[in-house]
C-alpha cells in the first residue's frame, strides 16, 4: 500500500494507477487544470450541445439524473439558468424505509423551482431481496441498488427519446477510476466500466430466484443500445473550473438544498452535504475503508488538499479520526430492513476486512496496520 505524494489517495483504490512520480490520477489531473482556458472549454460545450438540437415536438433538451443532492441540484440549476436549456430530471426513488425526509424535501424543492421530474420506482420487495443478497454475497448492499440507480437515467433517456445525458464529475479524472475514461475528458459513455458497475452481471441476481422480468430496472443499456438510440453521456464537471464538494454544496444550499446536521462521528461527512437522500451509504463508506484502506473522509480531504484548502498534515489527522465513522443507529436500521441482527452484520464485515491492511482483535475491534500517508 502506497500513498500519493501530494494527497492522501492510496493505490488500493480500484482501477487507479499512479504516475512514475508517485502522483495519483486525480492530483495529476488537478495540476493540469492550472493551464486550462475555461472560456475555451465553455465554447467546446456550446459546440457539443449544438449537435443535439431539440427534436420537433420534443419538450426537453437533455436528461439529468438527480437524487436531491448537491451535485445533481447544481447541475440542474446551471444547465437551466446558465445554458438556457430545458432538462428533464430523472430520479430513482428509494423505498420508504431507506429514503430520508431530507431527500424527499430536496426533490420537492427541485419541483418547486420549476423543474420537470420523472420518477423511477423499482419494486420494493425485489429491491429489499437484492439488497440482502448483495450484502450476503459481496458485503456491499449497494451492488444491486447502484446498478438500478445508474441504469435508470439511460433507460429513461431511451424511453423519452432524449439522446443527451448530462452527468456530474468524471470519475476517471476527478477520482482516479481510470476504466471510465472515454475518448475525451467529457465523454461519459464508458461510465459503465466504473468500479461500481463493472462486473455487475445479473447472474447472481438470477441465482437469488428473482424473476428476470423484475430485473429490468437493473439492466444498464448495452453499448449497442447506446448506439441505436444515439445516447451520449457528457461529464459537466469537465467544463466547470469550480466543481467541488464544497462549491456544489454552497450553490445548491443557496437555492434551498437541505443539508445534514448530523455529527461527523456518525457519518464521516465533514461538510454535511453527501448522500442527503439516505443514510445507509455511510455503512458502505465504512466497509470500503475496511476493504481498501480509505473512506469518505479520505475523499473529502483529498479534494481539499488539491484545492489548497487543507494542509496534508491536517488531512491526516481527520482521516485517522473519522475515516471509519458510522452511526450504530444507521447500522441497526439497515439490519432491521434486510432482516439480520447486528452480530450477523459484523460477522459479515469481519469476513470481508482486508487482513493485509487491518487486524481484527478478539473483542471485534478493527485496527489498521498501515500509517496514513505512509502505507505499509
Amino acid at each position: 500500500m502506497k500513498y500519493c505524494s501530494n494527497c492522501l489517495q492510496p493505490d488500493t483504490r480500484p482501477n487507479t494507477v499512479f504516475t512514475m512520480e508517485g502522483i495519483c490520477p486525480a492530483c495529476d489531473y488537478w495540476a493540469r487544470l492550472r493551464d486550462v482556458d475555461w472560456q475555451e472549454r465553455y465554447e467546446i460545450l456550446q459546440d457539443l450541445l449544438a449537435k443535439y438540437p431539440r427534436k420537433p415536438g420534443q419538450h426537453f433538451d437533455c436528461i439529468i439524473g438527480v437524487s436531491g443532492g448537491k451535485d445533481s441540484t447544481r447541475q440542474a440549476l446551471w444547465v437551466r439558468d446558465k445554458l438556457g436549456m430545458r432538462p428533464l430530471l430523472a430520479c430513482l426513488s428509494y423505498p420508504p424505509e431507506q429514503v430520508t425526509e431530507r431527500g424527499t424535501n430536496n426533490v420537492s424543492t427541485l419541483i418547486e423551482l420549476g423543474f420537470d421530474v420523472v420518477m423511477s420506482s423499482p419494486a420494493p420487495g425485489v429491491w429489499q431481496k437484492l439488497m440482502r443478497e448483495s450484502f450476503d454475497k459481496f458485503t456491499n448492499w449497494a451492488r444491486s441498488t447502484e446498478l438500478a440507480l445508474f441504469s435508470s437515467v439511460p433507460q429513461l433517456a431511451i424511453r423519452y427519446q432524449i439522446p443527451l445525458i448530462l452527468w456530474g464529475e468524471n470519475p476517471g479524472l476527478q477520482l482516479g477510476d481510470l476504466k471510465t475514461l472515454g475518448k475525451t475528458g467529457y465523454d461519459g459513455n464508458n461510465l459503465r466500466y466504473m468500479n461500481t458497475l463493472s462486473g455487475a452481471a445479473l447472474d447472481w441476481m438470477l441465482e437469488a430466484d428473482v424473476d428476470p422480468r423484475q430485473l429490468i430496472p437493473y439492466r444498464y443499456p448495452t453499448p449497442d443500445q447506446f448506439d441505436e438510440h444515439g445516447l451520449q453521456i457528457v461529464y459537466l464537471g469537465w467544463f466547470l473550473g469550480d466543481w467541488s464538494l464544497v462549491n456544489n454544496g454552497m450553490y445548491s444550499a443557496a437555492s434551498g438544498l437541505e443539508v445534514r446536521d448530523d455529527k461527523v462521528e456518525n457519518t464521516g461527512d465533514l461538510r454535511g452535504v453527501s448522500s442527503l437522500d439516505e443514510d445507509w451509504v455511510t455503512l458502505n463508506q465504512m466497509i470500503k475503508y475496511y476493504k481498501f484502506g480509505f473512506g469518505r473522509v479520505t475523499d473529502y480531504c483529498n479534494e481539499a488538499i488539491r484545492h489548497g484548502e487543507m494542509a496534508r498534515k491536517d488531512g491526516i489527522a481527520l482521516v485517522e479520526q473519522y475515516d471509519d465513522s458510522c452511526s450504530d443507529e444507521y447500522i441497526a436500521a439497515f439490519c432491521d430492513y434486510i432482516d439480520i441482527d447486528t452480530d450477523q452484520f459484523w460477522a459479515q464485515v469481519h469476513a470481508s476486512v482486508n487482513k493485509d491492511l487491518f487486524t481484527i482483535h478478539n473483542d471485534g475491534q478493527i485496527e489498521r496496520k498501515f500509517e496514513v500517508a505512509v502505507g505499509l
